[in-house]
Protein backbone atom coordinates (compact mmCIF):
# COMPACT_ATOMS: atom_id res chain seq x y z
CA UNK A 1 0.00 0.00 0.00
CA UNK A 2 1.37 3.41 -1.00
CA UNK A 3 2.10 5.95 1.74
CA UNK A 4 1.94 9.76 1.76
CA UNK A 5 3.15 12.08 4.54
CA UNK A 6 1.55 15.47 5.31
CA UNK A 7 1.48 18.09 8.04
CA UNK A 8 -2.33 17.83 8.18
CA UNK A 9 -4.74 15.34 6.62
CA UNK A 10 -8.38 16.46 6.43
CA UNK A 11 -11.10 13.86 6.09
CA UNK A 12 -14.17 15.47 4.52
CA UNK A 13 -14.42 18.10 1.80
CA UNK A 14 -17.47 20.09 2.87
CA UNK A 15 -17.34 23.74 3.93
CA UNK A 16 -15.47 22.95 7.16
CA UNK A 17 -12.90 20.68 5.53
CA UNK A 18 -12.23 22.92 2.54
CA UNK A 19 -11.97 26.10 4.60
CA UNK A 20 -9.53 24.39 6.99
CA UNK A 21 -7.45 23.10 4.08
CA UNK A 22 -7.34 26.54 2.46
CA UNK A 23 -6.37 28.25 5.72
CA UNK A 24 -3.63 25.77 6.66
CA UNK A 25 -2.13 25.52 3.17
CA UNK A 26 -2.05 29.33 3.01
CA UNK A 27 0.00 29.23 6.22
CA UNK A 28 2.57 26.90 4.72
CA UNK A 29 1.27 23.52 5.83
CA UNK A 30 1.41 20.49 3.56
CA UNK A 31 -2.25 19.50 3.42
CA UNK A 32 -4.38 16.76 1.89
CA UNK A 33 -8.19 16.74 1.74
CA UNK A 34 -9.92 13.40 1.24
CA UNK A 35 -13.58 13.58 0.17
CA UNK A 36 -15.64 10.50 -0.62
CA UNK A 37 -18.18 12.36 -2.79
CA UNK A 38 -18.48 15.77 -4.39
CA UNK A 39 -16.62 18.73 -2.95
CA UNK A 40 -18.83 20.99 -0.85
CA UNK A 41 -20.83 18.27 0.88
CA UNK A 42 -24.34 19.63 1.46
CA UNK A 43 -23.25 23.03 0.10
CA UNK A 44 -23.90 22.36 -3.57
CA UNK A 45 -24.99 24.46 -6.52
CA UNK A 46 -26.99 22.77 -9.26
CA UNK A 47 -27.47 24.48 -12.63
CA UNK A 48 -30.86 23.76 -14.22
CA UNK A 49 -32.13 25.54 -17.34
CA UNK A 50 -29.97 28.56 -16.63
CA UNK A 51 -30.90 28.81 -12.92
CA UNK A 52 -28.46 28.20 -10.07
CA UNK A 53 -30.17 26.28 -7.28
CA UNK A 54 -28.14 26.28 -4.09
CA UNK A 55 -28.83 23.37 -1.78
CA UNK A 56 -29.45 24.56 1.72
CA UNK A 57 -29.55 28.06 3.11
CA UNK A 58 -26.62 29.79 1.45
CA UNK A 59 -27.11 33.17 3.07
CA UNK A 60 -24.25 34.26 5.35
CA UNK A 61 -25.47 35.82 8.61
CA UNK A 62 -23.65 38.69 10.28
CA UNK A 63 -21.00 38.86 7.56
CA UNK A 64 -18.91 41.54 9.28
CA UNK A 65 -18.78 39.33 12.39
CA UNK A 66 -18.31 35.99 10.61
CA UNK A 67 -15.30 33.69 10.51
CA UNK A 68 -15.74 33.38 6.76
CA UNK A 69 -14.96 37.10 6.48
CA UNK A 70 -11.82 36.60 8.58
CA UNK A 71 -10.73 33.87 6.17
CA UNK A 72 -11.74 35.91 3.14
CA UNK A 73 -9.45 38.77 4.14
CA UNK A 74 -6.53 36.62 5.27
CA UNK A 75 -6.62 34.20 2.33
CA UNK A 76 -7.46 36.77 -0.34
CA UNK A 77 -10.64 35.00 -1.43
CA UNK A 78 -12.15 36.64 -4.50
CA UNK A 79 -15.76 36.88 -3.37
CA UNK A 80 -18.39 39.40 -4.41
CA UNK A 81 -21.17 40.09 -1.96
CA UNK A 82 -24.69 41.49 -2.06
CA UNK A 83 -25.99 42.61 1.30
CA UNK A 84 -29.54 42.20 2.49
CA UNK A 85 -31.74 45.30 2.39
CA UNK A 86 -33.29 45.43 5.86
CA UNK A 87 -36.29 47.56 4.94
CA UNK A 88 -37.28 45.05 2.24
CA UNK A 89 -37.71 42.31 4.86
CA UNK A 90 -41.32 41.96 6.01
CA UNK A 91 -43.57 39.87 8.21
CA UNK A 92 -46.91 38.75 6.80
CA UNK A 93 -49.51 39.51 9.47
CA UNK A 94 -52.49 38.26 7.45
CA UNK A 95 -54.15 41.44 6.23
CA UNK A 96 -50.98 43.56 6.22
CA UNK A 97 -47.19 43.34 6.31
CA UNK A 98 -44.73 44.79 8.79
CA UNK A 99 -41.00 45.45 8.98
CA UNK A 100 -38.90 42.73 10.63
CA UNK A 101 -37.44 44.38 13.77
CA UNK A 102 -33.91 42.94 13.57
CA UNK A 103 -32.30 46.35 14.15
CA UNK A 104 -33.29 49.67 15.73
CA UNK A 105 -34.65 51.08 12.46
CA UNK A 106 -36.88 48.07 11.99
CA UNK A 107 -37.91 48.17 15.64
CA UNK A 108 -39.19 51.73 15.33
CA UNK A 109 -41.29 50.89 12.26
CA UNK A 110 -42.60 47.42 13.07
CA UNK A 111 -46.29 46.84 13.75
CA UNK A 112 -45.57 43.63 15.64
CA UNK A 113 -44.73 45.52 18.81
CA UNK A 114 -46.57 48.50 20.23
CA UNK A 115 -46.10 51.01 22.98
CA UNK A 116 -43.96 49.85 25.88
CA UNK A 117 -43.26 46.49 24.21
CA UNK A 118 -40.95 48.24 21.75
CA UNK A 119 -38.92 49.59 24.66
CA UNK A 120 -38.96 46.19 26.40
CA UNK A 121 -37.68 44.52 23.26
CA UNK A 122 -35.02 47.25 22.81
CA UNK A 123 -34.00 46.64 26.43
CA UNK A 124 -33.37 42.96 25.70
CA UNK A 125 -31.41 43.83 22.55
CA UNK A 126 -29.22 46.29 24.46
CA UNK A 127 -28.55 43.96 27.39
CA UNK A 128 -27.83 41.06 25.04
CA UNK A 129 -25.42 43.15 22.98
CA UNK A 130 -23.58 44.31 26.10
CA UNK A 131 -23.32 40.74 27.36
CA UNK A 132 -25.59 41.16 30.39
CA UNK A 133 -28.18 38.72 29.02
CA UNK A 134 -26.41 35.36 28.78
CA UNK A 135 -29.16 32.89 29.47
CA UNK A 136 -28.77 29.66 31.42
CA UNK A 137 -27.31 26.46 29.91
CA UNK A 138 -29.74 24.44 32.02
CA UNK A 139 -32.98 25.93 30.70
CA UNK A 140 -34.50 26.51 27.27
CA UNK A 141 -35.30 29.95 25.91
CA UNK A 142 -39.01 29.27 26.51
CA UNK A 143 -38.30 28.47 30.17
CA UNK A 144 -36.08 31.54 30.46
CA UNK A 145 -38.77 33.81 29.02
CA UNK A 146 -41.36 32.34 31.38
CA UNK A 147 -39.02 32.66 34.36
CA UNK A 148 -38.32 36.33 33.56
CA UNK A 149 -42.04 36.98 32.99
CA UNK A 150 -41.38 38.60 29.63
CA UNK A 151 -44.48 40.18 28.10
CA UNK A 152 -46.37 37.96 25.61
CA UNK A 153 -45.70 40.24 22.62
CA UNK A 154 -41.94 40.47 23.28
CA UNK A 155 -41.79 36.73 23.95
CA UNK A 156 -43.48 36.00 20.63
CA UNK A 157 -41.13 38.40 18.84
CA UNK A 158 -38.03 36.76 20.30
CA UNK A 159 -39.24 33.27 19.37
CA UNK A 160 -40.10 34.45 15.83
CA UNK A 161 -36.57 35.78 15.42
CA UNK A 162 -35.21 32.49 16.72
CA UNK A 163 -37.24 30.58 14.11
CA UNK A 164 -35.78 32.73 11.34
CA UNK A 165 -32.14 32.48 12.34
CA UNK A 166 -32.03 28.92 13.69
CA UNK A 167 -34.25 27.56 10.87
CA UNK A 168 -36.47 25.70 13.31
CA UNK A 169 -40.19 25.28 13.77
CA UNK A 170 -39.59 24.66 17.47
CA UNK A 171 -37.62 27.70 18.69
CA UNK A 172 -38.85 27.25 22.25
CA UNK A 173 -36.47 24.25 22.62
CA UNK A 174 -33.28 26.24 21.93
CA UNK A 175 -30.99 26.42 25.01
CA UNK A 176 -31.18 29.95 26.40
CA UNK A 177 -27.39 30.38 26.54
CA UNK A 178 -27.10 29.37 22.85
CA UNK A 179 -29.93 31.77 21.99
CA UNK A 180 -28.32 34.79 23.67
CA UNK A 181 -24.83 33.89 22.49
CA UNK A 182 -26.06 33.91 18.91
CA UNK A 183 -27.93 37.20 19.19
CA UNK A 184 -25.10 38.88 21.06
CA UNK A 185 -23.10 38.55 17.84
CA UNK A 186 -25.96 39.23 15.45
CA UNK A 187 -27.15 42.43 17.15
CA UNK A 188 -23.66 43.87 16.78
CA UNK A 189 -23.55 43.34 13.05
CA UNK A 190 -24.04 46.05 10.48
CA UNK A 191 -24.67 43.42 7.79
CA UNK A 192 -27.31 40.95 9.05
CA UNK A 193 -27.60 38.83 5.88
CA UNK A 194 -25.43 38.58 2.76
CA UNK A 195 -25.25 36.48 -0.39
CA UNK A 196 -22.19 35.42 -2.38
CA UNK A 197 -22.46 36.11 -6.09
CA UNK A 198 -22.41 32.66 -7.68
CA UNK A 199 -23.55 30.89 -4.50
CA UNK A 200 -21.81 27.90 -2.95
CA UNK A 201 -20.22 27.02 -6.28
CA UNK A 202 -18.15 30.21 -6.25
CA UNK A 203 -17.07 29.83 -2.62
CA UNK A 204 -15.98 26.21 -3.11
CA UNK A 205 -14.04 27.17 -6.25
CA UNK A 206 -12.20 29.84 -4.26
CA UNK A 207 -11.23 27.40 -1.49
CA UNK A 208 -9.96 24.96 -4.13
CA UNK A 209 -7.96 27.74 -5.80
CA UNK A 210 -6.19 28.60 -2.54
CA UNK A 211 -5.56 24.97 -1.61
CA UNK A 212 -4.07 24.00 -4.97
CA UNK A 213 -2.24 27.32 -5.31
CA UNK A 214 -0.39 26.56 -2.06
CA UNK A 215 0.53 23.00 -2.95
CA UNK A 216 -2.36 21.31 -1.17
CA UNK A 217 -3.75 18.06 -2.51
CA UNK A 218 -7.45 17.28 -3.01
CA UNK A 219 -8.39 13.61 -3.28
CA UNK A 220 -12.05 13.46 -4.36
CA UNK A 221 -14.37 10.47 -4.69
CA UNK A 222 -12.19 8.54 -2.25
CA UNK A 223 -13.42 7.17 1.05
CA UNK A 224 -11.37 6.86 4.23
CA UNK A 225 -12.15 3.34 5.42
CA UNK A 226 -10.21 3.07 8.68
CA UNK A 227 -7.55 4.64 10.89
CA UNK A 228 -4.71 3.55 13.16
CA UNK A 229 -3.95 4.89 16.62
CA UNK A 230 -1.17 4.07 19.06
CA UNK A 231 -3.44 4.79 22.02
CA UNK A 232 -2.23 8.39 22.29
CA UNK A 233 -2.74 9.83 18.82
CA UNK A 234 -3.91 8.97 15.32
CA UNK A 235 -1.02 7.67 13.26
CA UNK A 236 -2.56 6.98 9.85
CA UNK A 237 -5.82 6.94 7.92
CA UNK A 238 -6.47 4.46 5.14
CA UNK A 239 -8.30 4.47 1.84
CA UNK A 240 -8.63 1.47 -0.45
CA UNK A 241 -5.26 2.07 -2.10
CA UNK A 242 -3.36 4.51 0.12
CA UNK A 243 -2.39 5.27 3.68
CA UNK A 244 -1.89 8.85 4.83
CA UNK A 245 0.24 9.91 7.78
CA UNK A 246 0.33 13.36 9.36
CA UNK A 247 1.17 15.34 12.47
CA UNK A 248 -2.49 16.31 12.83
CA UNK A 249 -5.81 15.10 11.43
CA UNK A 250 -9.04 17.03 10.98
CA UNK A 251 -12.22 15.00 10.68
CA UNK A 252 -14.92 17.07 9.00
CA UNK A 253 -17.43 14.26 8.54
CA UNK A 254 -20.81 13.74 10.26
CA UNK A 255 -21.08 12.06 13.69
CA UNK A 256 -22.51 8.81 12.31
CA UNK A 257 -19.40 8.37 10.16
CA UNK A 258 -17.11 9.36 13.03
CA UNK A 259 -18.55 6.67 15.28
CA UNK A 260 -17.75 3.99 12.71
CA UNK A 261 -14.28 5.34 11.92
CA UNK A 262 -13.23 5.68 15.58
CA UNK A 263 -14.58 2.33 16.71
CA UNK A 264 -12.12 0.65 19.11
CA UNK A 265 -10.20 3.93 19.50
CA UNK A 266 -9.56 5.76 22.82
CA UNK A 267 -12.44 8.19 22.05
CA UNK A 268 -14.98 5.60 20.93
CA UNK A 269 -17.20 6.19 23.96
CA UNK A 270 -16.81 9.99 23.76
CA UNK A 271 -18.35 9.99 20.28
CA UNK A 272 -21.28 7.75 21.12
CA UNK A 273 -24.68 9.38 21.04
CA UNK A 274 -23.95 12.21 18.61
CA UNK A 275 -25.06 10.14 15.60
CA UNK A 276 -28.54 9.79 17.11
CA UNK A 277 -29.04 13.54 17.36
CA UNK A 278 -31.88 15.03 15.33
CA UNK A 279 -30.82 17.41 12.54
CA UNK A 280 -32.63 20.63 11.67
CA UNK A 281 -35.01 19.78 8.84
CA UNK A 282 -36.85 22.11 6.48
CA UNK A 283 -38.74 21.90 3.21
CA UNK A 284 -37.29 23.84 0.28
CA UNK A 285 -39.46 24.88 -2.65
CA UNK A 286 -37.42 26.89 -5.15
CA UNK A 287 -38.87 28.21 -8.40
CA UNK A 288 -37.13 29.58 -11.47
CA UNK A 289 -39.26 32.11 -13.38
CA UNK A 290 -38.67 33.29 -16.95
CA UNK A 291 -39.80 36.82 -16.09
CA UNK A 292 -39.42 38.81 -12.87
CA UNK A 293 -42.47 39.48 -10.76
CA UNK A 294 -42.02 42.81 -9.03
CA UNK A 295 -42.49 42.88 -5.27
CA UNK A 296 -41.96 45.59 -2.63
CA UNK A 297 -39.90 43.16 -0.53
CA UNK A 298 -37.19 40.57 -1.03
CA UNK A 299 -38.03 38.56 2.10
CA UNK A 300 -41.48 37.78 3.45
CA UNK A 301 -42.16 35.60 6.51
CA UNK A 302 -45.46 33.98 7.47
CA UNK A 303 -44.97 33.67 11.20
CA UNK A 304 -48.12 31.57 11.73
CA UNK A 305 -47.19 28.88 9.19
CA UNK A 306 -43.42 29.26 9.68
CA UNK A 307 -42.70 29.81 5.97
CA UNK A 308 -40.56 32.45 4.30
CA UNK A 309 -39.76 33.39 0.71
CA UNK A 310 -36.49 35.03 -0.39
CA UNK A 311 -35.88 36.63 -3.78
CA UNK A 312 -32.46 35.05 -4.32
CA UNK A 313 -31.94 36.60 -7.76
CA UNK A 314 -32.39 40.11 -6.33
CA UNK A 315 -29.10 39.63 -4.47
CA UNK A 316 -27.28 37.04 -6.57
CA UNK A 317 -27.12 38.26 -10.15
CA UNK A 318 -25.86 34.87 -11.35
CA UNK A 319 -28.80 32.93 -9.90
CA UNK A 320 -31.18 33.46 -12.86
CA UNK A 321 -30.89 34.13 -16.61
CA UNK A 322 -31.30 37.75 -17.80
CA UNK A 323 -34.82 38.93 -17.04
CA UNK A 324 -35.55 35.83 -14.95
CA UNK A 325 -36.09 35.36 -11.25
CA UNK A 326 -35.17 32.71 -8.68
CA UNK A 327 -37.31 32.53 -5.56
CA UNK A 328 -36.66 30.26 -2.60
CA UNK A 329 -39.35 29.25 -0.12
CA UNK A 330 -38.40 27.55 3.13
CA UNK A 331 -40.82 25.94 5.57
CA UNK A 332 -39.62 24.92 9.03
CA UNK A 333 -40.58 21.36 9.92
CA UNK A 334 -41.67 20.32 13.37
CA UNK A 335 -40.57 16.91 14.66
CA UNK A 336 -44.01 15.41 14.03
CA UNK A 337 -43.95 16.51 10.36
CA UNK A 338 -40.59 15.05 9.32
CA UNK A 339 -41.80 11.54 8.48
CA UNK A 340 -45.41 12.39 7.65
CA UNK A 341 -46.13 12.44 3.87
CA UNK A 342 -49.55 14.03 4.49
CA UNK A 343 -47.84 16.89 6.34
CA UNK A 344 -45.40 17.25 3.43
CA UNK A 345 -48.24 17.65 0.93
CA UNK A 346 -50.06 20.10 3.20
CA UNK A 347 -46.95 22.25 3.67
CA UNK A 348 -46.20 22.16 -0.06
CA UNK A 349 -49.70 23.48 -0.76
CA UNK A 350 -49.26 26.18 1.90
CA UNK A 351 -46.04 27.30 0.22
CA UNK A 352 -47.74 27.48 -3.17
CA UNK A 353 -50.54 29.55 -1.63
CA UNK A 354 -47.91 31.85 -0.09
CA UNK A 355 -46.32 32.27 -3.53
CA UNK A 356 -49.79 33.03 -4.96
CA UNK A 357 -50.35 35.73 -2.37
CA UNK A 358 -47.06 37.60 -2.75
CA UNK A 359 -45.86 36.73 -6.26
CA UNK A 360 -49.10 36.62 -8.20
CA UNK A 361 -48.79 35.01 -11.62
CA UNK A 362 -45.72 32.90 -10.79
CA UNK A 363 -47.32 29.74 -12.17
CA UNK A 364 -47.48 31.23 -15.68
CA UNK A 365 -43.81 32.26 -15.51
CA UNK A 366 -42.58 28.96 -14.07
CA UNK A 367 -39.62 27.40 -15.90
CA UNK A 368 -38.31 24.93 -13.34
CA UNK A 369 -39.26 24.06 -9.75
CA UNK A 370 -37.06 22.26 -7.23
CA UNK A 371 -38.70 20.77 -4.17
CA UNK A 372 -36.86 19.08 -1.30
CA UNK A 373 -39.57 17.87 1.06
CA UNK A 374 -37.19 16.96 3.89
CA UNK A 375 -33.80 18.66 3.71
CA UNK A 376 -31.08 18.92 6.37
CA UNK A 377 -29.84 22.49 6.90
CA UNK A 378 -27.81 21.70 10.02
CA UNK A 379 -26.60 18.33 11.27
CA UNK A 380 -27.56 18.98 14.91
CA UNK A 381 -30.68 20.77 16.09
CA UNK A 382 -29.75 22.76 19.17
CA UNK A 383 -31.97 21.71 22.07
CA UNK A 384 -31.47 21.14 25.79
CA UNK A 385 -30.53 17.53 25.00
CA UNK A 386 -28.39 18.20 21.94
CA UNK A 387 -25.13 20.10 22.09
CA UNK A 388 -22.37 20.29 19.50
CA UNK A 389 -19.48 17.83 19.31
CA UNK A 390 -16.24 19.13 20.93
CA UNK A 391 -13.57 20.08 18.40
CA UNK A 392 -10.94 17.97 20.21
CA UNK A 393 -10.53 15.33 22.92
CA UNK A 394 -7.52 15.12 25.26
CA UNK A 395 -7.26 11.36 24.72
CA UNK A 396 -6.29 11.91 21.05
CA UNK A 397 -4.88 15.46 20.94
CA UNK A 398 -3.82 15.32 17.28
CA UNK A 399 -7.41 14.61 16.19
CA UNK A 400 -9.62 17.63 15.54
CA UNK A 401 -13.27 17.91 14.53
CA UNK A 402 -15.06 20.56 12.47
CA UNK A 403 -18.48 20.98 10.89
CA UNK A 404 -21.94 22.29 11.63
CA UNK A 405 -22.36 19.44 14.13
CA UNK A 406 -19.50 20.80 16.26
CA UNK A 407 -19.19 23.40 18.97
CA UNK A 408 -18.61 26.86 17.60
CA UNK A 409 -20.14 30.28 17.11
CA UNK A 410 -23.22 31.09 15.07
CA UNK A 411 -25.56 28.72 13.28
CA UNK A 412 -25.73 26.92 9.92
CA UNK A 413 -22.60 27.46 7.79
CA UNK A 414 -21.05 29.75 10.41
CA UNK A 415 -20.71 26.73 12.72
CA UNK A 416 -18.63 25.05 10.01
CA UNK A 417 -16.42 28.10 9.53
CA UNK A 418 -16.02 28.92 13.22
CA UNK A 419 -15.19 25.33 14.24
CA UNK A 420 -12.78 25.07 11.30
CA UNK A 421 -11.10 28.36 12.22
CA UNK A 422 -10.59 27.41 15.88
CA UNK A 423 -9.16 24.03 14.87
CA UNK A 424 -6.71 25.69 12.45
CA UNK A 425 -5.54 28.14 15.11
CA UNK A 426 -4.91 25.27 17.53
CA UNK A 427 -2.95 23.24 14.96
CA UNK A 428 -0.81 26.18 13.86
CA UNK A 429 0.04 27.05 17.46
CA UNK A 430 0.84 23.47 18.40
CA UNK A 431 3.00 22.74 15.37
CA UNK A 432 4.86 26.04 15.83
CA UNK A 433 5.58 25.16 19.46
CA UNK A 434 6.78 21.68 18.50
CA UNK A 435 9.03 23.14 15.80
CA UNK A 436 10.42 25.69 18.24
CA UNK A 437 11.13 23.01 20.82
Amino acid sequence: MKKSQYDVVIVGGGLAGLSAAAYLSHHGKKVAVIERGKLGGRAMTINMKGFQFNFGAHAIYGRDQSHLTLMEKELGLKLYWSDFTQMKAKYDLGDEVSVVPSNIGGLLQTKLLKGMDKFRFAYHILFTTLGFEKGDPNISIQQWLDKKKVSPAVKEMMLNLASSNFFTGEPEKIPSDVFFGYYRRLFKTNIPVSYIQGGWEKLIAEFVRVIEGNGGEIIAKTKVTSLLTDGKKVKEVYTKKMKYTAEDFIFAIPPEELEILFEHSPIEKDLQGYSSYEPTYVMFYDIGLKKRIDSPYTYIFDRDRQIFISDISYYDMEAAPPGGQLLQAVAYLKSKDIHDPYAHNRIKQEIEAFYDKHFEGWRKQLVVPRVSKVAVVQAIKWTMHQRGLPTTFSKLPNSHFAGDWCQGEGQLSELSFSSSYSVCQRILKKQAEQKGA
